[in-house]
């Protein structure tokens, strides 16, 4: 009886969301800075935020997530919040001595106004940073945005304090990669080593929200873009920037700064996606795609060939972050599927035009939703009407396939009930490989459970 009582009939929208297919800004801030080797994310606002950010980000990665709060009192909340954080500073590289602390602010702080870029650096003149340790920031109010609008930010604060041009060109590329799973850099890594190419990958969150079980704590684990690494990004010959709602902001600023060109292309996710990363990375580091690689999407197209009448036609729903949405949505239309409603909360005007190319030709009528009032209550409504057989986004989308007894594909940010998204990659050949794999089980798993007794093979 969970969502039961959703009403078919649609009614416009203008000051209600129910179920936002979002979350807040510092959420995608700290999950980027968290990409960087020997960061500690800082929230400044209240204790309440950062423990929400924090038990996100854990519950979704099943993993500890370190940061740190200016613990906003109400003195703090009418007065201001600069002595909080000079102190938190200061404390921080005494008891915890990371590298970098990354400070983001929140719905608090941003409403008061506190000047976080003025407070870091009277921290600085005031001999609170160490000699080589370094504090950085980003400002993400939670009240406008969505994760991935704080990842960007995140990064475009990355690049600001770090990024540097000599003047001489080094013979490496830039990745910058929008909000995917650690598996997923690790494997963005795999294919690039596979191709002969030296990137500087930022930022990186393979080896630290999925380190291994050693038996030893480390608090700052051997993951992560390094302060090197990002420094040379102002020199790389040529940047990717991997999703364009996450990315673009920061590709086109390391431009700005350093004359870095750069191109900003979808996520690697699915055949059609993976094909332009792999031309753009052959192209933009001069290398031939070998054997190997050409290999592994000729077992991604024998797999759609051998179980394409599995996939043909059926209706899909999909909701989540614009940069997956976007390659996925492609994805399914090179099967033969249909995906007949698609949400995301994160805003954009881009998003929409995007899927509309996408589907011009093989759903022209399909229902499409982002930003303002793109929520899971409207999904609902859409599949009340007229249902699907599959529906693909975050865990909060098994109330819905619950009540209207569909396959449910989870995908995307936060997983929370089930393990796998963090160790197995979907972006790449062989990512969408196990997209696929998912998707067969799903709808197979269908097909035994309500065939009849004498409809039921062995061999379907």
């Amino acid at each position: 009886m969970l969502l039961r009582h959703t009403p078919k009939e649609i009614k416009e929208r203008k000051a209600l969301t129910v179920n936002p297919a979002k979350t807040c800004q510092p959420i995608g801030a700290m999950y980027a800075a968290l990409g960087i080797h020997g960061c500690m994310p800082h929230s400044h606002g209240s204790q309440g935020c950062c423990a929400y950010h924090r038990s996100a980000l854990t519950r979704h990665y099943k993993e500890p997530v370190m940061a740190a709060t200016s613990s906003f009192t109400e003195g703090s909340s009418v007065f201001g919040g600069q002595a909080n954080l000079i102190q938190a500073i200061n404390n921080i590289f005494t008891i915890y001595s990371p590298d970098i602390i990354a400070v983001h602010t929140t719905c608090l702080s941003e409403t008061i106004g506190d000047d976080v870029n003025q407070i870091c650096q009277k921290a600085r003149d005031d001999g609170k940073v160490p000699e080589g340790k370094h504090v950085i920031h980003c400002n993400t109010p939670s009240y406008v945005g969505s994760h991935i609008t704080g990842y960007s930010n995140m990064l475009k604060g990355i690049i600001k304090y770090f990024s540097k041009s000599t003047g001489v060109k080094k013979d490496q590329i830039n990745i910058i990669s929008g909000w995917v799973e650690p598996s997923d850099m690790r494997e963005i890594k795999r294919i690039c080593r596979q191709m002969g190419v030296k990137i500087v990958l930022f930022p990186d969150t393979s080896d630290i929200l999925d380190a291994p079980q050693t038996g030893v704590h480390a608090f700052y684990p051997k993951g992560g873009t390094t302060i090197p690494e990002l420094i040379s990004t102002g020199d790389s010959k040529f940047s990717l920037a991997l999703g364009e709602f996450a990315t673009d902001a920061a590709a086109k600023d390391l431009d700005s700064r350093c004359k870095v060109k750069f191109k900003t292309i979808d996520l690697p996710i699915g055949l059609s996606a993976t094909d332009r990363f792999i031309v753009a990375l052959s192209n933009s580091a001069d290398v031939d795609v070998p054997a190997s690689v050409t290999e592994e999407r000729g077992r991604l197209v024998d797999i759609i060939t051998d179980m394409q009448q599995y996939f043909y036609n059926k209706r899909v729903a999909l909701f989540g972050d614009p940069d997956q949405l976007i390659p996925l949505t492609e994805l399914l239309v090179d099967l033969d599927m249909r995906p007949v409603y698609i949400v995301s909360g994160t805003s954009g005007k881009v998003f929409e035009r995007r899927i509309r190319e996408i589907l011009a030709e093989s759903v022209p009528d399909a229902k499409v939703r982002n930003g303002h009032n793109a929520d899971l209550f409207l999904l609902h409504q859409w599949i009340k009407n007229e249902p699907v057989d599959l529906v693909i986004g975050n865990t909060y989308g098994k109330y819905i396939a619950r009540d209207e007894d569909i396959p449910f594909l989870r995908m995307g940010f936060p997983i929370l009930d089930r393990v796998g998204h963090s160790y197995f990659p979907t972006v790449g050949y062989s990512g969408a490989m196990r997209i696929l794999e998912k998707i067969l089980n799903l709808l197979m798993d269908r097909q035994d459970r309500d065939s009849s007794e004498e409809s039921f093979e062995l061999v379907m």
